[in-house]
């Protein structure tokens, strides 16, 4: 099993498909980004790298991502995607630690590496070199072999490498098949987001599929650049966390694009709001799609399906659609206790997962991995409740837990409250320190551009909506939120600069 094949067969079947373009510039065809892997292949080979041996890609997104990561594959090599928004210092952290021979580096990136890895950067004569080698065959690869290893953000300490097999991998892209869409040639996937991260792994569905990779000509995320991409291609899926679905709701820049082009709208990296969904299945109709995974479980735990999704909305159901659906196919999700037993519906534990997505363990880490699949389950670190149907309800990460007077306090639940006020742009609710209760609950809020905001009324919200113990005793106002390179809110950031006992 080798996931090369993928992009293999697509060039062999589709070779005269549009494969990738940037903008409406189409660069690639199928058959000729799949040769383009083939070289590359045959030049890693040649430059003198083994099966087994890892590649860091500290590379902003750019035409010839994917058919490195093919290319890779291809040689028996192991990809270690770094986001090119990681400090410099990050990046040679994750070479060295992975114990990398060679790192792709956009110009500009990668520098910090150690000098005993050697740096090749896109578009430099040893970059030719590689490209213009003779084609490599498929390496042969078993299931369980190594494919990629993805780092953790590292927001709680030192980044940790999940590894993930090509059985781990070729698992998740198959599963997009079964539980998101059917997808043909005729469709189109927009990479919105870093290709190290979901963007890209989505990918791997899309080119075994044959569909059309888009980059934007900016590299990044802008509402109008959708909207004009959508006018120049059909039939598009493009995943978005939801700060990006709310900057597509709210831009004026957006309004007017042909929203009839829109396949489907991934969403996931973070908690996805009530209000948000109902402002999205209102301005797009039934073509929001919900998922939750982690790098542990690349995208693959569980997913809210489109028609499921829209259901829930178009009844009111709060609390279906803010649910993060139900298991994906064969896999197995549970929500556990102290002692590791299933909980019964409606009772809050920890999420485990089990099944051929989830991680064979952290790459030099065995004490974390044990602790990670202790009784062959995937522990994820985050608390939610099933219900009786089985739709899983995340609350919060087990370490964001606000315990007050010896109550449970969600941040999640008071956030969603939150976040039905008009002038509320984004809110992170957390516990601080209190001599009384021992942690009291805080909500940061950061208003929207020219709201202005009154604690009484946000207050008034939540008494509306949530037991009294649960709402906010401090308040704080914001022009912006903590976040990481992978775009989630810093909560360790804000718990530390609120630190002082009341």
């Amino acid at each position: 099993m080798n996931l090369a094949h993928l992009l293999d067969a697509s060039a062999r079947a589709f070779p005269d498909r549009p494969a990738i373009s940037l903008g409406d510039r189409r660069l690639y065809e199928y058959g000729a980004y799949g040769a383009l892997a083939a070289r590359l292949a045959g030049g890693l080979a040649a430059a003198g790298l083994k099966p087994g041996d890892r590649v860091v890609l500290a590379m902003t997104n750019n035409p010839e991502y994917l058919a490195i990561l093919f290319a890779l594959w291809r040689a028996g090599l192991v990809a270690v995607p770094a986001n090119a928004k990681l400090h410099s210092r990050e990046i040679a952290f994750i070479a060295e630690d992975c114990g990398a021979k060679l790192c792709l580096a956009t110009p500009g990136l990668g520098l910090g590496v150690a000098p005993a890895i050697r740096l090749i950067a896109l578009g430099d004569a040893d970059w030719r070199q590689l490209t213009a080698a003779d084609a490599a065959p498929i390496a042969e690869r078993r299931p369980d072999d190594l494919a990629w290893i993805f780092y953790t953000s590292g927001t709680t300490g030192r980044p940790k490498g999940a590894m993930l097999s090509h059985r781990n991998l070729m698992t998740m892209a198959t599963l997009y098949l079964a539980d998101v869409d059917q997808l043909s040639p005729d469709d189109t996937h927009f990479h919105l987001a870093a290709l190290s991260h979901a963007a890209g792994l989505f990918g791997l569905s899309h080119i075994a599929k044959a569909t059309h990779q888009v980059l934007p000509l900016s590299g990044g995320f802008s509402p109008a650049e959708v909207g004009q991409l959508l006018r120049w291609h059909r039939n598009a899926t493009f995943f978005v966390p939801p700060t990006g679905l709310r900057r597509l709701l709210n831009d004026p820049a957006f309004a007017g694009a042909p929203i009839e082009n829109i396949r489907t709208i991934l969403l996931g990296a973070a908690p996805v709001y009530a209000a948000d969904l109902k402002a999205g299945h209102e301005a797009f109709g039934p073509k929001l799609w919900n998922g939750y995974g982690q790098g542990e479980s690349p995208c693959t735990i569980t997913a809210m399906p489109k028609a499921l999704l829209a259901a829930a909305i178009e009844a009111g159901d709060e609390a279906r659609m803010v649910s993060v659906g139900l298991a994906r196919t064969g896999v197995e999700v549970a929500v556990i206790g102290a002692d590791d037993r299933p909980l019964s519906p409606g009772e809050v534990g920890e999420v485990a997962v089990r099944g051929d997505t989830v991680m064979s363990g952290y790459w030099n880490l065995p004490e974390a991995t044990a602790g990670a699949l202790r009784g062959g389950w995937l522990h994820t670190g985050d608390l939610g409740a099933l219900d009786g149907g089985g739709f899983l309800t995340l609350l919060d990460r087990a370490k964001d837990l606000v315990i007050s007077g010896g109550a449970n306090i969600y941040p999640r639940e008071i956030e969603d409250v939150l976040l039905e006020h008009a002038g509320v742009a984004e809110v992170a609710v957390i516990g601080v320190p209190d001599a009384e209760w021992g942690e009291s609950v805080m909500a940061v809020i950061v208003p929207r551009e020219g709201a202005r905001i009154e604690t009484a009324e946000l207050e008034a919200l939540c008494l509306q909506r949530i037991a009294r113990f649960k709402r906010p005793k401090l308040w704080r106002i914001l022009d912006s939120l903590p976040k990481n390179s992978a775009g989630k809110v810093l909560k360790r950031e804000l718990r530390d600069r609120f630190a002082s006992p009341r």
